[in-house]
């Protein structure tokens, strides 16, 4: 697949960024739907989202980066080139959520409730930035047989057709599971109580880590500390603290209705 959309002058406009910003553009158009149907201000949501996006990619960068660093400590410069792809998305909610948190801190607002309604739009970007990846060539899993690839659409195949070989299209699982999941999270959205705040994205958490752990494990570009890959540590992570965040909220529920 051709990375690069189209040129402006001798600049490169690539689908990866393309993608990206689409996934930004419905995730808030989802936002402001579920905001009017929820009765919550979605101009605080905005005006989260102007400073939290531009931390989560710098967080999704230098979290890249700091594993990679190898591949950058001879062109430093390099380290500004997101254009190519090298964003991860673990850096990424990390780096949001602290401005988030920030944000919310200032305010004096109830950021669990904002988090509840902004967690499907989270989601929703995730699965179509995935997309980017394959624009890219990247986030794919190993060989594959042309038999197993021949399963999926043609330009499927023609995108994981990477120097001679076929390879196993991962960026299509994920983004198909955030699918699923915005779904879920949408279902649990609307039928969640005024005191159950953050089931939503606590369910976030458990279930996107849930198959990250399983989808990394079949990936060639993990992220690596040693023998182990970082997504899939920080994966197990997440799974047990949303698990425990949503039991949490149940059993504050069930105490409060004694």
């Amino acid at each position: 697949m051709n990375p690069v959309a189209f040129q402006i002058g001798t600049y490169e406009i690539r689908w990866y960024g393309i993608l990206i910003a689409l996934g930004v553009i419905l995730a808030i158009i989802l936002a402001n739907y579920n905001c009017k149907k929820k009765g919550i201000d979605f101009d605080i949501i905005l005006d989260c989202f102007f400073v939290a996006f531009p931390t989560a990619i710098i967080g999704a960068r230098a979290y890249y980066v700091i594993f990679e660093f190898e591949n950058y400590k001879n062109n430093l410069i390099d380290i500004f080139n997101i254009r190519k792809g090298g964003l991860a998305i673990h850096g990424g909610l990390i780096g949001g959520f602290i401005a988030t948190y920030i944000f919310f801190k200032i305010k004096k607002l109830n950021m669990l409730k904002y988090l509840d309604l902004a967690a499907p739009s989270i989601i929703l970007a995730q699965a179509i930035g995935r997309w980017g990846n394959f624009m890219n060539g990247e986030a794919h899993g190993g060989e594959v047989s042309h038999s197993f690839i021949s399963h999926f659409p043609s330009f499927i195949q023609k995108g994981m057709y990477i120097e001679g070989s076929y390879y196993n299209p991962t960026f299509l699982y994920e983004s198909i599971w955030n699918i699923v999941i915005c779904l879920i999270l949408l279902l649990i959205l609307y039928k969640k109580k005024n005191n159950e705040d953050g089931v939503v994205v606590a369910s976030y958490i458990t279930l996107y880590s849930l198959g990250r752990v399983f989808i990394e494990g079949l990936r060639t570009d993990s992220l690596m500390l040693g023998n182990i890959r970082i997504a899939q540590l920080i994966s197990i992570i997440g799974m047990v603290l949303g698990i425990v965040i949503v039991l949490y909220i149940k059993r504050k529920k069930a105490k409060n209705l004694t």
